[in-house]
């Protein structure tokens, strides 16, 4: 049976990725361009989009690929990269906001600079993708996917990283509402996805690790799991890794919401006095 996905993914479509010069970002291009799309990546630095249009090039001259510096958290940048797709390119069959940022933000009221920088990209970024993109992918009248990636922190938001956590649980609740708005138009042909990656070894964790730690997976391992979620028509695509398996995510994402439902304190899974629970928990 054809699905959305395997509408989109064939040849001579057209795919944009922000994030695309590495990472989860340029594996999904080479899968897409693998799949005969023409690819259109964003990122900050011209070097490693060069780079990356160059290896997809060589692993598949037949489609169109090319590179654009844009800043994703300057919507003016971001209409511009939409205008230039819109004139190489035609209309947009796939819009992937991948771009994204890990910054040290220290304590809820330190640094506040970094943490409109992180929300800027993190968050905006994606708002800013949708807006620029989606409005003439409605206009086509063409089937289309948007995929706005997320991360667990956004859901659980473990200590230490607050901000990050912040920008992806807006991340969620955007896409969310716009999966709400895209089905309920007139015959709807778009619908939007929230990728969440588990452990994944990436240009971005390098930074901190820099070998592949065992529990990590790929980017390619996490595009595979994507591409076999969205054939599904699953909207959460939540990706396990080497270490995590979907059950223990699905436990801690249950402990989560039973804060709420049973009043604990927040984040009780890292408070001491729930400690024996959470592991109770788990173990069940």
């Amino acid at each position: 049976m054809d699905t959305r996905a395997t509408a989109v993914l064939k040849a001579g479509n057209n795919a944009v990725i922000t994030g695309g010069a590495s990472g989860i970002g340029l594996a999904a291009a080479q899968r897409f361009a693998a799949h005969g799309l023409n690819v259109a990546l964003a990122d900050l630095s011209q070097e490693k989009l060069d780079d990356a249009v160059r290896l997809i090039n060589e692993q598949t001259p037949d489609v169109n690929a090319q590179g654009y510096c844009c800043d994703v958290s300057d919507f003016s940048q971001v209409r511009d990269f939409a205008n230039s797709v819109s004139a190489e390119f035609g209309d947009v069959s796939i819009l992937m906001s991948n771009a994204g940022t890990l910054l040290p933000t220290g304590k809820s009221w330190e640094n506040i600079d970094q943490w409109r920088k992180l929300v800027d990209i993190n968050l905006w970024g994606v708002i800013h993708g949708v807006q620029a993109f989606v409005p003439s992918m409605l206009e086509s009248g063409k089937e289309g996917i948007v995929v706005n990636t997320g991360s667990k922190q956004g859901i659980t938001k473990p200590p230490s990283a607050f901000a990050y956590n912040l920008s992806k649980a807006g991340v969620i609740a955007f896409t969310e509402g716009l999966a709400h708005d895209l089905r309920s138009v007139e015959q709807p042909k778009i619908s939007a996805h929230l990728l969440v990656p588990g452990f994944t070894y990436t240009g971005m964790i390098s930074q901190f690790l820099p070998e592949k730690p065992a529990e990590a997976w790929t980017s390619d391992e996490v595009v595979d799991f994507l591409l076999e979620r969205l054939d599904r028509g699953d909207f959460y695509i939540i990706c396990p890794d080497n270490d995590v398996s979907e059950e223990m995510d699905a436990k801690r994402i249950q402990w989560y919401a039973d804060d709420l439902i049973q009043g604990r304190p927040a984040l009780s899974r890292w408070h001491p006095d729930f400690a024996d629970a959470f592991k109770a928990h788990m173990e069940s």
